[in-house]
């Protein structure tokens, strides 16, 4: 199985690589577009600010190749957000535009943003993705932007305000968490991507 990671030059490229291995299964991190087009799975991590990462896939001709992508896509974390059209992060900046919804910052509240550490997620719908997942399980989250909650979301976490933390869209699936930070719920959810 061809398994790439996008190459967005974000901090966690080593980490992912390294949770897909262990598990495994080979793994290329490349911005070769021709390449990520024809993998049977794509990993479009991001650590960062949407406009760093936003820049990087415009530079290497990226953008159009995930939109038109037909095979199983995984955003992590910003990488998720990209999804987006349009995030509020350091002014207004255009996502890929894939899902119709715009990223924001959290509400003012008490809870200190970022949103850091591990969070319980609450399924709204079923899918193999959450095979052996449950409610009471936690996942790794470090963040300040947001998919608001929506008809794509697949579950929801609360941190002052509900938000969606892993989406859904035709061949696209997002998730707000570090799945590679994880442990072992992280390696299972990993596992349940690559094996759909």
């Amino acid at each position: 199985m061809s398994i790439v990671i996008v190459d967005t030059h974000c901090a966690n490229l080593a980490s992912l690589k390294w949770a897909i291995l262990k598990l495994g299964y080979t793994v290329e991190v490349t911005n070769n577009p021709s390449i990520i087009l024809n993998a049977k799975k794509i990993i479009l991590p991001g650590v960062g600010t949407a406009r760093e990462a936003m820049k990087q896939l415009t530079l290497h001709n990226l953008s159009e190749a995930l939109c038109i992508c037909t095979q199983p896509v995984l955003g992590i974390c910003l990488g998720m957000q990209l999804f987006g059209s349009f995030s509020s992060e350091g002014g207004i900046v255009k996502g890929l535009n894939i899902i119709n919804s715009s990223i924001r910052v959290f509400k003012k509240n008490i809870y200190p943003i970022p949103h850091m550490g591990w969070n319980t997620i609450s399924i709204k719908k079923k899918c193999s993705l959450l095979k052996g997942i449950t409610n009471m399980d936690r996942f790794y989250f470090v963040h300040s932007y947001i998919f608001p909650m929506m008809k794509y979301t697949l579950a929801s976490t609360y941190y002052g305000e509900d938000f969606s933390s892993i989406i859904h869209f035709n061949n696209f699936y997002g998730v707000q968490f570090h799945p590679e930070k994880s442990g072992v719920v992280g390696s299972i959810f990993l596992r349940n991507f690559l094996e759909l």
